[in-house]
């Protein structure tokens, strides 16, 4: 006898907004990401959503007729609804209703990989469903499956509001050890004196493939949003010589449910910590400046600031008029469209590269801007070191750029690039 596997049924959804019809380009992408099918889009163009219902009392009845006409299994609103606007929609509608916090937690519960990933988004979605419990408890059985339950699961989110905050404490104890190991981590980097470059940007923007191509790093990368969602630090060997680490971070997005940013603050925070920044832009994207403004505001809510940030317009091959080769250089390049590489601009960078993370495209004038910002920040070191010193001159030879070598009599003679905490060390 053999077993039949019993598939999901792929929910049929239309989203719904007070914004644009553009506006909803981004929510379709996430519903997709979570394995929905957007079957319509519907606009109510409002200041703000009403407050009882998200929507007004017109749109809701041509919103009720579309559900029937497309036999759609629900709607995702493109914000965050307050349990009232659930509750009123799904009595109003008698389907399911998703908002926008929902379906991304959906997707960091299905995408989360690690032990920490994984109570970082349990963590996120109690805190998120806590607010919506009722007196008897969320009426999970109305869901059925399918987008919203996936994580902690119904058994958790049944129990009462105390269980739930037990819950949510322990977590965030556990959460506490795991930032714990990491501070230890960081405080052993920032011993070794290796510079750190954080890779940010907004989500799906070539963060990953960008690692993988610079470190040989084995991290999946999909044209998904919110594929990885785990940091991951790796090691890069620059052509001068000069050894950095690399740290990537999940990517950011419009509207990300702020129990996300409290769930993954340790992990945004590798940036705050990092020497540098690298942001990497979708510089095909038609709306790049407004994923760019988005990435500095979540950086400024960080408290990240005083660094210097080098600006990597990524995927312009997609401005090619045929196919790039990867050992080509992208200023010699006479088949992209450079006059709308030229438009490329972003105000708050101290260095911009134009590359193709998946050809090779520009990689090579990249690594230099990295080099030229760490040797910005390094001090010339000229010393005479006594025999009996060679640990300080190991440590200049692992952290530092050697220019000059010589043994004397009295003792060996270095002159060096080096980190200004070695250079002031060294000094005294």
């Amino acid at each position: 006898m053999t077993m039949e596997l019993i598939e999901e049924p792929i929910e049929k959804v239309i989203l719904v907004g007070t914004d644009t019809y553009e506006a909803l380009d981004e929510l379709e992408e996430l519903a997709e990401t979570a394995g929905a099918e957007t079957v319509a889009k519907m606009v109510q163009h409002i200041d703000k959503p009403v407050v009882s219902t998200y929507l007004g009392s017109g749109k809701l009845e041509e919103l009720a007729t579309l559900i029937d006409t497309t036999e759609a299994t629900g709607i995702i609103c493109d914000d965050e609804l307050t349990p009232a606007q659930m509750s009123n929609l799904e009595r109003i509608l008698k389907t399911k209703v998703m908002d926008r916090t929902m379906v991304i937690l959906d997707i960091f519960a299905q995408h989360a990989i690690t032990s920490e990933g994984k109570l970082q988004v349990e963590l996120a979605q109690l805190q998120y469903r806590l607010t919506r419990l009722t007196g008897k408890g969320l009426q999970m059985s109305r869901l059925g499956g399918g987008i919203g339950t996936r994580g902690p699961g119904e058994k958790k989110l049944e129990q009462d509001r105390r269980v739930i905050r037990n819950r949510v404490a322990q977590l965030r104890r556990e959460l506490s050890d795991v930032v714990s190991h990491r501070e230890i981590t960081r405080k052993k980097r920032e011993a070794n004196s290796v510079p750190v470059f954080a890779i940010v940007g907004y989500t799906n923007v070539g963060k990953s493939t960008l690692l993988n191509k610079l470190t040989g790093a084995d991290i999946l990368a999909e044209n998904k949003l919110f594929a990885t969602l785990d940091t991951t630090t790796r090691g890069l060997n620059l052509p001068g010589g000069e050894k950095v680490l690399l740290t990537d971070t999940v990517g950011f997005i419009r509207k990300l449910p702020h129990n996300l940013v409290d769930a993954f603050r340790s992990t945004l925070e590798e940036a705050k910590y990092a020497d540098h920044i690298i942001h990497v832009v979708d510089s095909s994207a038609e709306d790049y400046e407004e994923d760019m403004k988005v990435v500095y505001e979540t950086l400024d809510m960080l408290g990240i600031e005083g660094k210097k940030i080098l600006t990597v317009f990524n995927k312009i091959d997609k401005f090619s008029v045929h196919a790039v080769g990867a050992g080509e250089d992208a200023a010699g390049l006479t088949d992209l469209d450079q006059d709308a590489l030229v438009g490329l601009r972003d105000a708050r960078a101290y260095k911009k590269v134009k590359i193709s993370a998946k050809t090779g495209l520009g990689i090579d004038s990249l690594l230099t801007a990295m080099a030229e910002i760490i040797r910005e920040d390094r001090k010339q070191l000229e010393r005479l070191f006594g025999y009996n010193e060679a640990a300080a001159i190991a440590e200049i030879r692992k952290n530092g750029l050697v220019k000059k070598e010589e043994y004397r009599e009295d003792g060996i003679y270095i002159e060096a690039e080096v980190p200004a905490e070695i250079y002031n060390r060294l000094k005294k």
